[in-house]
């Protein structure tokens, strides 16, 4: 797992609520288009779930 990938995964988890992209980068500082990408590779390695359209959350383990 990338840098990236465990920063967005962390402000998720201490969010504590499902986020959009860009809640995200307003949270992180990063740029929302590369956060949507990162959130794409995270959603197909299962990492995080989008409970309602264009929101996403870590998946519970």
């Amino acid at each position: 797992m990338s840098d990236k990938q465990k920063i967005i995964l962390e402000t998720m988890k201490k969010a504590g609520k499902p986020l959009r992209p860009g809640d995200i980068a307003k949270l992180t500082g990063m740029d929302s288009k590369e956060i949507s990408q990162i959130i794409k590779e995270l959603k197909k390695e299962g990492k995080i779930i989008s409970p309602k359209r264009c929101f996403y959350a870590p998946a519970e383990k």
